[in-house]
C-alpha cells in the first residue's frame, strides 16, 4: 500500500455539513471522499493544461486549407457508406 500522510483542514460548517451528507450517501469515509475530490481536481487541472498546450500548438501550426479539404473528403466518403436509416 502506498505511503499516506494525515492532514488537518479547516472548513466552514456549512461546507462540512454538505460534505458529510454527500459522503454518507455514497458510503465513503472522509478520507475516501477527500482523496477522490483531490484526485478529480488534479486530473481536471492536468486536462486543462493539456488543452491549453494543444491550443498553443495549434495556433503555432494550424492545419492548411489542403489538409482541411482532405479531411472533409475522407469523412464524406466514410459517412456516405453508413446506412442512414
Amino acid at each position: 500500500m502506498p505511503r499516506t500522510a494525515k492532514i488537518a483542514i479547516s472548513l466552514p460548517e456549512e461546507v462540512l455539513s454538505a460534505i458529510e451528507r454527500e459522503r454518507e450517501d455514497s458510503g465513503e469515509s472522509r478520507s475516501q471522499f477527500f482523496r477522490r475530490a483531490a484526485e478529480m481536481m488534479l486530473r481536471r487541472r492536468r486536462e486543462q493544461e493539456m488543452s491549453k498546450q494543444y491550443i498553443r500548438a495549434y495556433k503555432k501550426m494550424p492545419e492548411t486549407k489542403e489538409e482541411v479539404e482532405a479531411a472533409w473528403h475522407a469523412s464524406s466518403a466514410i459517412l456516405a457508406e453508413e446506412p442512414w436509416e
